[in-house]
């Protein structure tokens, strides 16, 4: 299995707060500037899907495997012979609040996955989460 973690301590906001971005995956689009739409199909809650496009990709299903209103939540995007899961959480501190991504790849064919979609989707972490910062701050 391969993983990485991108991680970010910010101070001024609530879990709460962010958490309202998060789960309104309908407008994902109009904060994260690689998106063309992300499209929920329910509710943000676990056994829920949403459609994502990223600009110039194919669309995906996402699957919602694990929702934890205002601490976090686990998603799944099924490859062929491979899965890639985004593990998205906050963490308080007394200084404020850590938004922590962790995206890993496992299966017998996550070495081409990892190699096409999973290395790309770790190099945005850091642009994606302080463009949800920055919405949760206009919120």
């Amino acid at each position: 299995m391969w993983s990485k973690t991108y991680s970010e301590k910010v101070s001024g906001l609530t879990a709460e707060q962010v958490w309202q971005v998060w789960a309104d995956v309908d407008r994902w689009h109009t904060w994260q500037s690689d998106l063309e739409y992300a499209k929920l199909a329910g509710r943000f809650e676990a056994g829920t899907y949403f459609l994502l496009k990223p600009k110039g990709g194919p669309r995906v299903t996402i699957d919602l495997v694990d929702v934890r209103p205002n601490e976090g939540f686990r998603d799944r995007t099924k490859f062929p012979l491979a899965r890639m899961y985004g593990e998205h959480e906050f963490i308080r501190h007394d200084d404020g609040l850590e938004i922590k991504t962790t995206v890993s790849v496992e299966g017998p064919l996550s070495f081409v996955w990892r190699k096409i979609v999973a290395e790309g989707v770790a190099a945005s972490l850091k642009q994606q989460t302080r463009e949800l910062v920055e919405r949760a701050r206009r919120s």
